[in-house]
């Protein structure tokens, strides 16, 4: 998934797996479950994250092996974070679609506010997170070879 914070990548990829009777691995969930409130700033994400994917690596491939359809509820938004998804296809050697969410900073920090207010205690769902996490959105290009799927959000 790719997209901008907010922007539904993971209505998308609950959605997805509903549709292609997926596995679906949400990240979010994993950092909730694994590490509840420890994630507290950007860089204890990444941190958590990156335990996170190593832990998983083995673990996706083989069920992509195994013809297990899975959907990544983790987010594509730079070069870096990608490289980890062309490691699993590469590894695994199964296809894969990356699904491109492209809506307007307005649109998301809309969704995010929604967001907020349902979940309060959730502290990095704000703005000052999303414009931080954009100075290093970029999007996906050609070069990384991905099959993209672009989804228009209003």
């Amino acid at each position: 998934m790719c997209g901008k914070m907010g922007a539904g990548k993971s209505t998308l990829a609950k959605a997805l797996a509903v549709s292609h009777a997926a596995v679906l691995l949400s990240e979010d969930e994993l950092l909730r479950r694994l590490y509840p409130k420890e994630v507290v700033d950007l860089a204890a994400y990444v941190a958590l994250s990156g335990r996170i994917k190593l832990a998983l690596t083995d673990h996706v491939c083989e069920l992509l092996r195994h013809g297990v359809p899975v959907v990544l509820d983790f987010p594509a938004n730079t070069t870096g974070q990608r490289a980890w998804f062309r490691q699993l296809i590469e590894q695994s050697g199964a296809p894969h679609r990356l699904h491109y969410l492209v809506a307007s900073n307005d649109t998301c920090k809309r969704q995010l506010k929604q967001r907020r207010a349902g979940n309060p205690d959730d502290t990095l769902q704000d703005e000052a997170t999303f414009d931080a996490l954009l100075a290093y959105f970029t999007e996906p290009c050609p070069e990384e070879q991905f099959t993209v799927v672009r989804h228009e959000r209003q």
